[in-house]
């Protein structure tokens, strides 16, 4: 074996001193360099949880239409009827985007379709979430056009349609922006492919691309703080090739139906180390590879670097012994490499050897997440910051004398405006299912050969999780299932990515905690578990921690195409209700941000008992086909809510609103509010609606109709052109991005 390793040693990767105890513990001796290293990446938070397991398992795991509980494989897998199941996910590329944007945003991409199709489904859709800090810095300006471009890129040459998501811009990313990428794909019951190595002698394959030194240590990069000396290790950033991951794709697709397959894992995070020891364990066996079969890219790779290296576009397969030529026709066809590097064993440990020399024995139960990995209660403290920013005095407010100029400043800001700068370098159109794309409540996608379609949507308001992180975790899941109601969509399930900072900082993991129980509530009520998703902490600068984050990937099932709604007014004459109730505030409010250039709350409150009945009826009322357009209020309120309808109409439309005033009316037009829907229907409906409203007991209230006339008045407040809103709304972003500011 290579030299033995002292505690400094363990140190130096990140491990702690009772983490090298107890890694002496287990392997009764002392770890090799290699091992301690193995050690080192397996037991980073990013790929242990190791101080966020305990609390993601008190979030609903299982139930609803699931088919595999979370965790269980490499993505989610929900039923939806017909032999068919969705498999989805949403991961975190936070660290490698802040220091390498273009190659750690596609790679993002690139690792998220691995997740997908290494389990037998192909993609059929991706999404983003992406945070950046104040667009007035150009870093911050650099990191948006370079991630987008990277998403691009990799996404258009794989082929697969980008069909939505969310671009938040909020100081507290400046210096650490935020990249999660989500990939949803179809698969027949009896077509998946598990993460599993089992069955004694049975051959264990590399498949894919080469092996190099790109993301080394990546893994750990994205379990520590960002610094100026973590920036500056742009080899922990990986490589991405797109065309090769196509190759990779139709290959490993190709397997499905295979009865001598045994199992099949991406290699993602920790490379061969983390594939071989979570199949293995899996299968309660062992593993034993040999370092001097894998394909190098690199001369002179030390097993060191071979095991840890992140290098993308590779499979660890296993197969049924005897079966090797099959195998290697399959990767032949594909112009893919596929080699032997290893067989499975009973010995329950890995083993691997390089040179004719045994770097590496470790039990692989005691490396994996659910095996005997460490597992930390860590402390909690509520942030003096919760108290003092949660007593927001309306009566020092002042409300605006123009109303015009405020809307046209929210329709300007970059939270609000729209995103056709980013979204239309993005195919969205690619495979022709897409059915609504970038730009709407939610996206949806259909299946091909079938009545169905899918709704998904990407959400999380990372300043109401600051302001009140439980309330702000109920929040960001109720959003999602409202988008994909609104969409005629019955939700199904989430896949989530949890940012957050240091969590060895009490009020940092005070944050976490709370925000899981508030997600946990909600996606109680709602009975849509948790498939599974990513946690990503040490989201921090010298700047202090991004606000916290747990984005929200939700999937909805939409059974006949006709129930498909979208948000844009359609025809002139329609009536404009709200479901709910229509109780505006303007604490943590987009308005109160960019507006008084305040962040404080408190954030609009939430009922999730009421907030699910208000969306039985959305739903019912779209099913029996008496909606014409649907948008929930987030956002910038019913002001904005109402100019996105205008603005996304293919005709010349307008809207007069004459609401009775039981609000400010900057509350009235620009305050947030939970658990109200607009939607717009023709009048002979009307009392159907309120007939399904009356049976879940909600409120309806009528405010207005969808005119010809092409303007918007909402009471003596507003006075606006539509063709002034579509202006403004979008060409602000692509303004920001392209002005000179020489």
């Amino acid at each position: 074996m290579d030299f033995n390793v002292d505690l400094d040693v363990a140190i130096e990767h990140g491990l702690s001193k009772s983490e090298y105890e107890y890694i002496l513990e287990i392997l009764g001796r002392t770890p090799t360099y290699v091992e301690i290293g193995i050690f080192s990446v397996m037991w980073s938070e990013h790929c242990s949880y190791k101080s966020s397991i305990k609390l993601l398992k008190t979030l609903p795991r299982d139930g609803g239409k699931l088919l595999v509980e979370a965790g269980e494989e490499n993505a989610g897998l929900v039923d939806i009827g017909d032999n068919l199941a969705l498999a989805f996910k949403i991961e975190s590329h936070n660290h490698p985007s802040a220091v390498e944007p273009y190659e750690g945003a596609a790679t993002g991409v690139g690792g998220i379709l691995r997740d997908i199709f290494t389990m037998g489904a192909r993609p059929i859709a991706n999404m983003n979430s992406l945070r950046f800090g104040s667009l007035d810095h150009p870093k911050n300006r650099f990191l948006l056009e370079r991630v987008v471009e990277g998403i691009a890129d990799y996404g258009n040459c794989v082929g697969v349609p980008t069909i939505g998501g969310e671009v938040v811009i909020e100081e507290s990313f400046t210096g650490n922006p935020l990249v999660n990428a989500f990939t949803l794909g179809i698969v027949k019951h009896d077509e998946t492919i598990s993460a599993i190595a089992e069955g004694v002698d049975n051959p264990v394959f590399l498949v894919g691309a080469k092996t190099g030194k790109d993301g080394i240590h990546g893994a750990t990069f994205a379990s520590v703080e960002l610094t100026d000396e973590s920036e500056s290790k742009r080899s922990n950033v990986q490589v991405g090739d797109p065309f090769t991951e196509k190759l990779l794709l139709e290959a490993s697709l190709d397997l499905r139906n295979k009865e001598w397959l045994v199992g099949m894992q991406d290699m993602g995070a920790a490379g061969i180390t983390c594939s071989s020891s979570e199949m293995s364990a899996k299968g309660k066996c062992g593993i034993k590879l040999n370092l001097d079969k894998v394909p190098l890219r690199e001369k002179n790779m030390n097993a060191y670097e071979i095991m840890l290296s992140e290098s993308q576009e590779r499979m660890l397969v296993v197969i049924k012994k005897g079966f090797e030529k099959e195998l290697e026709d399959v990767f032949l066809k594909w112009d893919l490499h596929c080699t032997q590097i290893g067989v499975v064993t009973d010995t329950n440990n890995l083993e691997i050897y390089y040179k004719d020399e045994k770097f590496v024995n470790i039990p692989v139960d005691s490396l994996v997440l659910g095996g005997s990995a460490p597992q930390y209660d860590l402390p909690v403290s509520v942030p003096k910051y919760f108290t003092d920013l949660n007593n927001l005095n309306l009566e020092k407010i002042k409300e605006p004398k123009n109303f015009n100029n405020v809307l046209i400043k929210l329709l300007a800001s970059p939270n609000i405006c729209s995103k056709n700068y980013i979204y239309n370098q993005y195919d969205s159109t690619v495979r022709t299912n897409t059915i609504i794309g970038p730009g709407h409540e939610s996206a949806v996608i259909r299946i091909k050969g079938t009545t169905k379609s899918v709704a998904m949507s990407t959400d999380c308001n990372s300043r109401y999780v600051y302001l009140n992180p439980r309330v702000g975790g109920q929040i960001a899941v109720a959003e999602s299932a409202r988008n994909v109601i609104c969409s005629g969509a019955e939700p199904l399930a989430i896949t989530n990515c949890l940012n957050f900072g240091n969590p060895n900082d009490p009020e940092i993991y005070w944050q976490f905690k709370e925000a899981i129980t508030g997600m946990g509530e909600a996606c109680r009520t709602f009975n849509t578990p948790v498939t599974g998703g990513n946690v990503s902490l040490y989201n921090e600068s010298n700047l202090g921690a991004v606000y916290p984050s747990p984005v929200i990937s939700m999937v909805g099932l939409i059974e006949n195409v006709n129930h498909i709604t979208s948000m844009d007014f359609k025809n002139e004459g329609d009536f404009i209700l709200i479901i709910g109730s229509l109780n505006g505030q303007i604490g943590g409010s987009e308005y109160l941000k960019t507006i008084h250039k305040k962040v404080e709350g408190p954030i609009p409150p939430l009922n999730l008992e009421f907030e699910m009945r208000v969306q039985d009826v959305c739903l019912e009322a779209i099913k029996k086909g008496i909606i014409n357009s649907a948008h929930d209020l987030s956002d910038g309120g019913l002001a904005v809510a109402v100019s996105e309808s205008l603005i996304s109409s293919d005709k010349k439309l307008g809207a007069k609103l004459d609401i009775s005033r039981k609000l400010r009316n900057d509350e009235l037009l620009f305050g947030e509010c939970q658990s109200a829907i607009m939607v717009s229907l023709n009048e002979k409906d009307l009392i159907d609606l309120v007939i399904i409203a009356q049976k879940f007991d909600i409120p309806t209230q009528s405010i207005g109709k969808v005119t010809g006339d092409g303007k918007l008045f909402i009471n003596d407040l507003v006075n606006l052109t539509v063709k002034k809103l579509k202006k403004t709304y979008n060409n602000s972003l692509e303004n920001k991005m392209t002005q000179n500011y020489a």
